[in-house]
Order: C-alpha cells, then structure tokens, then sequence
C-alpha cells in the first residue's frame, strides 16, 4: 500500500530550466567561435588576412571545434585548432600559430572568450 501511496505523490512544483539539448563543449564552442569570427575576421583584423575561419561545430566526435587554415584552403593544415570537450566543456587550442607571434594574443582571446567575455581585446 505504501508503494501505491508513493506513486500518487504530486511531482514537484519547482520549475525546470529549458534543455537546449546541446552539450557543454557545443554551447562553449558556439561562444567562442562567433567571438573569433567577428573580433578576427568580420573586424578585419589583419593578423589574420592570411587566414580562413573553417567552422567544425557539428562535429560527430563530441569534440566541437573550428580551424584556422591557409586563406582559401580549407583542406589544407590547420594552422591553428580551438576545440572543447568533456562535461564541462573545456576549451583548448593546439597548432603552430600558438607558437608564432600573436600566439599569446591568440590564447588569450580564447581563454577570455571561453570565461564568457565576449569582447574584442
């Protein structure tokens, strides 16, 4: 009987906050891409003049990410990867532009970017 009693119970009155049904790592990765588009390439920065933004955020291996590849060869090397992933959605970037000059300036607007600023250093 007790059972019987459990299972008439009223759920919880607390409302719950809408599912986006998106992962972590996607919904850092969609911040931080739309941040390097606009503060790097629709800005006209001319670091990166060189440069094409090759966008990966629907990406099957729970790894969402986007590319920075020679200008106008999206099969070519990537230059330099910004990917998240895991439950928490960390971000990391990878690739011989980090080594390069701007390297710092680079890993710093991502991390800034990934913390949830979205402003153009």
């Amino acid at each position: 009987m007790l059972a019987l009693a459990a299972g008439c119970q009223s759920q919880s009155s607390q409302p719950t906050a809408p599912s986006t049904g998106k992962s972590a790592a996607l919904r850092n990765m969609e911040q931080v891409a739309i941040a390097a588009h606009r503060c790097w390439f629709a800005s006209g920065d001319p670091t990166f003049r060189d440069y094409s933004f090759a966008n990966e955020l629907n990406s099957f291996s729970g790894r969402p990410r986007f590319l920075l590849v020679p200008k106008g060869n999206f099969g070519g090397k990537p230059l330099l990867v910004v990917q998240a992933e895991g439950s928490a959605g960390a971000v990391t970037t990878f690739g011989p532009l980090l080594e390069q000059q701007d390297g710092s300036r680079i890993a710093g607007d991502v991390r800034r970017w990934s913390g949830g600023d979205s402003a153009c250093a």
